[in-house]
């Protein structure tokens, strides 16, 4: 199976990637395209989606204490800990984008669209950065 080093890595790869397509989505809104916007976003649901159910089925199921080692030695919990107080309320918030981007509840998507950027950038920065692979 994977290294703990090596499942981050494959993770930075896809917050990257992600990060990528949510830019390419702001593009498409910016440029009055907002049928583009919403496929991207579409794909970045799914893609994130699939990134953490496979990080929670390898962590909970396959090998329990994957990442306990790992982050014992490169003493990094805390930064683990930044990491998810912005990635988990990002990852909720998404499902919030996804609903009211689709039901077109446009007033409600920006608000809430605002403050999933600040958590996305904050996940983005946590995981690439400071994660330790």
């Amino acid at each position: 199976m994977f290294s703990a080093g090596t499942v981050i890595l494959i993770l930075k790869v896809a917050v990257t990637a992600v990060t990528i397509l949510l830019m390419a989505s702001l593009v498409a809104l910016w440029q009055g395209r907002p049928r583009l916007h919403g496929r991207i976003n579409i794909a970045v649901f799914v893609l994130t989606l699939s990134a953490l159910l496979g990080l929670e089925v390898l962590a909970r199921i396959v090998d329990p204490g994957v990442f306990n080692d790992h982050f014992d030695r490169n003493e990094a919990w805390t930064a683990l800990y930044i990491h998810l107080a912005f990635s988990l309320p990002a990852a909720a918030l998404l499902v919030i984008m996804l609903v009211t981007g689709l039901r077109r509840n446009i007033r409600l998507h920006y608000s809430v669209g605002v403050v999933f950027l600040v958590l996305w950038a904050g996940t983005f920065i946590t995981g690439v950065f400071f994660l330790p692979t």
